[in-house]
């Protein structure tokens, strides 16, 4: 199989949400069975809120991780995959806490554990996996220090028997962080269901619709969303945008919808994408068990809900010899919210990520400002420093 038909959709398949999305699956050739990597992932934290500096080994994240993964076809259109994850702090006394999704500073897991079946233009994946945020923006595999934080168990069908379009359709029973059962509210996400169609019928182009709809969202509740991305490029421009509805039978909750745009160009190593969005005043989660896709949505701003808020985000990259160097600037503006008193956000980063003899290594500064209606003003300031070495 070689991966799979999936892997290969999300491979082509572009990723809305600023394009940095790590992959799911560490970098590897795309005829190979085998995937993995090693090495560390290291944070420290200047942060207002707990009184806590860069030095304070109380706020610090490190891991040191290996991953292996294997998908292997056997006979018949059968075969499956297997994923093992490891970290650990080798008890070096430079951070309390792991860097990894986990309370275990070492410790191990099957983050991923299926088995697959292709026929004809058809692969199907049973078990634990990861799901892309290139065909499931609102519950999606993100890794941190190379580990995933969440995975999906379930059943996850891709077929691209239509011309120029990829249909990707899944249940998923349960979904896991750190080998326990993730929770949204009071209920299970249990049985969530999705449909998505990736079209690229028109030049340059590609058109992504993803539904979902979650029988026990929370409590007895259920909940549905409809996701619509399209992405074009002409000349050296790069355009998209982005629409989000989320409702559901919750009483007194109001239903969720946002939009954002982007525009993007590159002349020669210089890149640069200004993103707009708006997320309205809506009850319900704009993610399910990661970050989401979304782009006003993310860790500058946090996982607001609501609270009506818009943001504008401006990035940038310079290619170098061996890497490059990028940074990005946003801005986040919330509604007067009692439940939410978040009044306005800022954030920056600057980072240098290059690969030299196989290893790929990112450091990162991260600062955030938020103010709020009914108290002191917070600052973070954030530290990254990570190095693997892919096969």
């Amino acid at each position: 199989m070689k991966k799979g038909l999936l892997l290969s959709v999300v491979a082509s398949t572009m990723i809305f949400a600023g394009g940095d999305i790590a992959p799911v699956e560490p970098a590897a050739p795309a005829s190979a069975d085998f995937w993995g990597q090693i090495g560390f992932a290291y944070q420290a934290q200047d942060f207002d809120a707990p009184g806590l500096k860069l030095s304070d080994k109380a706020n610090n994240n490190f891991s040191a991780t290996a991953v292996l993964g294997v998908e292997k076809e056997l006979a018949y259109g059968f075969g499956f995959g297997v994923e093992l994850a490891g970290w650990s702090d080798f008890g070096l006394d430079i951070a309390a806490n792991p860097r990894v999704s986990s309370v275990d500073p070492t410790s191990a897991e099957i983050s991923q554990a299926y088995l697959t079946y292709t026929f004809g233009n058809t692969a199907i994946k049973a078990g634990r996996q990861a799901l892309p945020a290139a065909v499931s923006p609102w519950a999606w595999s993100d890794r941190t220090a190379g580990v995933l934080d969440n995975t999906f168990e379930g059943v996850v069908v891709a077929n691209t028997d239509l011309s120029d379009t990829t249909l990707v359709a899944a249940w998923i029973a349960n979904v896991t962080n750190d080998g326990q059962t993730l929770h949204i509210g009071n209920g299970k996400i249990n049985g969530l269901y999705m449909l998505t169609a990736v079209n690229k019928s028109l030049a340059n182009t590609t058109l992504t619709v993803a539904g979902y709809y979650v029988p026990k969202f929370f409590g007895p509740d259920a909940a549905w969303s409809v996701w619509g991305t399209a992405e074009t490029s002409f000349d050296s421009i790069k355009a998209g945008l982005q629409l989000v509805y989320v409702d559901g039978d919750i009483t007194g909750y109001n239903e969720t919808f946002a939009v954002a745009a982007k525009v993007g160009s590159t002349w020669g190593d210089f890149d640069a994408t200004l993103i707009a969005a708006y997320i309205n005043d809506g009850d319900y989660t704009m993610n399910l068990g990661g970050t989401s896709a979304f782009w006003s949505d993310n860790e500058e701003a946090g996982d607001v809900y609501g609270v009506s808020q818009w943001a504008i985000l401006a990035k940038a990259g310079y290619k170098l010899p061996y890497g490059k160097v990028y940074g990005s600037l946003g801005y986040w503006d919330f509604s007067d919210s009692i439940a939410h008193p978040k009044d306005k956000a800022w954030g920056a980063r600057l980072g240098y990520k290059f690969s030299v003899a196989g290893v790929n290594a990112k450091v990162e500064y991260r600062y955030r400002d938020e103010s709020y209606n009914n108290g002191p003003d917070q600052k973070r300031q954030r530290v990254r420093v990570e190095a693997y070495y892919k096969f």
